[in-house]
């Protein structure tokens, strides 16, 4: 396995040279990030752009461990306020509203004693590929703006939307950093769909069904109604396999169908709610 992932198209390159042109115009950085993955979806390049008020926000708590969203919001609340979001379901927008009013209080009470005319708060959304940005952008304002879909590299272009008369925010493009150089986050990211990698689905399903029997075996236990997880992970794929009736000719387990369907099963939160990683 390689040591550094470039992942790293064209559009990001460009994405990257307008959102540092844009910056200068919002008062806050919204960064959003999966709470199944908050480390391996953080790009950290984005810390060193800009030095403007940021507030995280956690997406997708309901696709979290909930023990381990809430270790992760207390560790993340030591640099900058944190939001729990359930974009999908439309959970935790009027506290981004409000945090962000918030950090903006002291800016625009200096602004109406100078007698300055209010202009809206504006916020700019950064984020990994397949964070659920457009989700973001369409629940916040209840209609379909960004195009949404379950696969990195949707939104090419930087775009305003207005919130409401006191709110802005900049819709940008997916951004990693150039090399992504802990192989782990490679693999968490590709099993979230943020990107493609250099493993096959089998050697992928290997290692989330490994991260499962360790960290949650109940879970695993009842989705493919097993017996026992006491074995190794490529042969517990190839038992699945059997038990869901995926079978070649010559009675041989289609391990690579099976494959598929448990990654397919654990981005659609069909094996429960899981968190890959801990603070």
């Amino acid at each position: 396995m390689d040591q550094q992932i470039h992942w790293y198209p064209g559009h990001m390159a460009k994405a990257k040279k307008a959102i540092l042109r844009d910056l200068k115009l919002v008062d806050i950085v919204i960064e959003l990030l999966d709470a199944r993955i908050p480390y391996s979806s953080k790009n950290s390049d984005i810390d060193h752009w800009t030095t403007k008020p940021k507030i995280v926000v956690f997406n997708k708590i309901d696709m979290a461990d909930p023990i381990a969203t809430t270790s992760w919001r207390v560790f993340a609340e030591q640099k900058h306020p944190v939001i729990l979001l359930n974009a999908k379901g439309g959970t935790g927008f009027k506290e981004i509203t409000d945090v962000a009013t918030k950090i903006m209080s002291e800016k625009m009470a200096r602004l109406r004693e100078r007698g300055r005319i209010f202009k809206p708060i504006r916020a700019v959304i950064v984020g990994i590929p397949n964070v659920g940005k457009s989700t973001f952008i369409n629940s916040y304002v209840k209609k379909t703006i960004a195009k949404a879909e379950n696969r990195p590299g949707v939104t090419r272009s930087n775009q305003w939307i207005r919130i409401n008369k006191n709110f802005e925010l900049l819709d940008t493009p997916g951004m990693l950093p150039p090399k992504i150089e802990n192989p782990q986050v490679g693999v968490n990211l590709a099993l979230t769909g943020a990107i493609g990698y250099n493993m096959d689905n089998n050697a992928l399903a290997v290692k989330l069904l490994e991260t499962l029997m360790q960290n949650y075996p109940n879970l695993l236990i009842q989705r493919y109604k097993l017996e026992s997880i006491d074995k190794d992970s490529q042969k517990l794929i190839t038992d699945i396999a059997k038990s869901r009736g995926f079978v070649l000719r010559g009675g041989q387990a289609d391990v690579n169908r099976c494959s598929n369907i448990i990654l397919e099963e654990f981005r659609n939160n069909k094996i429960g709610r899981i968190t890959l990683e801990l603070p």
